[in-house]
């Protein structure tokens, strides 16, 4: 086949970009899925407990992840400020994830343990109370709105099926985990699940 003939044909010179990046996007995605590094959780990541799930709810919700990512990229700018650049074996639990790439705010992958559980609460409350020059909206709805737990359960199931189809080695959620997420999310503010979310982001790359 002549170029020219493939350069004239606007149909013909379509197809076969398609076809050529889908080969090519093939050959780069199909192999990851066999990799441990991307399909197994990395040193100490753990599944989410019944109130970091509901925090993670949340903060979607919100639309956190729409001025902070959770990712740290490989170079020396990233990982002087936000710490160990991430892996991919730190998102096997996350579904959706979060690695975002918008930054109107700081990245978050780290910022666990990083700020005590009383600064969380001042910055959601009123973010200008502790960073001056922020533009951070504030979120004080979420002190007042109160989880009952009532579908906790149904959100680990949910995730045992996405978790077991897509990692190698995870920890699903047992039986008895379902049953007693209600009880250990029944009470609790929307606050309390976000700010106990936030304060596991990253803790496992303490260990690297």
């Amino acid at each position: 086949m002549s170029h020219e003939k493939v350069e004239t044909n606007i149909g013909l010179m379509a197809i076969l970009i398609v076809l050529v990046i889908s080969v090519g996007g093939l050959v780069e995605i199909v192999p990851l899925f066999a990799l441990d590094q991307t399909t197994k959780p990395a040193p100490g990541v753990e599944k989410y407990d019944a109130l970091a799930i509901e925090g993670r709810d949340v903060y979607i919700r919100e639309g956190c992840y729409n001025c902070h990512s959770q990712m740290i990229r490989p170079f020396r700018a990233e990982t002087e400020r936000y710490g160990h650049y991430s892996v991919a074996g730190e998102s096997v639990y996350d579904h959706p994830f979060q690695w975002g790439s918008k930054r109107t705010g700081p990245d978050l992958a780290r910022v666990g343990g990083r700020y005590s559980d009383d600064w969380h609460y001042v910055h959601l409350m009123n973010p200008r109370d502790v960073v001056p020059e922020s533009n951070m909206p504030a979120y004080p709805w979420l002190d007042e709105a109160v989880l009952n737990g009532a579908d906790t359960g149904k959100k680990m199931a949910a995730l045992n099926i996405a978790i077991g189809a897509t990692c190698n080695g995870c920890e699903l959620y047992s039986d008895e985990e379902i049953a007693a997420a209600q009880a250990a999310v029944d009470g609790k503010t929307e606050m309390q699940a976000v700010i106990h979310y936030l304060q596991g982001l990253g803790l496992a790359s303490k260990q690297w």
